[in-house]
């Protein structure tokens, strides 16, 4: 099963293209900058892209439609 849940994430995000483009833009910005909201042990992923997906799962991005 993957974690977190596609429907959950939908939720918070609404759209399966905003979400592809927020991820990525995350974890584009994780690999160049190797900063993390949460603690690396925090973590269940061990991709920069998962990561990302636990973030938004977690409110920790905020969705700006404007801003993409």
């Amino acid at each position: 099963m993957i974690y977190p849940s596609i429907d959950k994430l939908l939720n918070q995000v609404g759209s399966k293209y905003l979400l592809v483009n927020v991820v990525a833009k995350r974890a584009k910005e994780m690999q160049e900058t190797n900063y993390y909201q949460m603690n690396e042990s925090e973590y269940v992923s061990k991709k920069n892209i998962g990561k990302a997906l636990e973030e938004i799962s977690k409110n920790l991005i905020i969705i700006n439609d404007s801003e993409i």
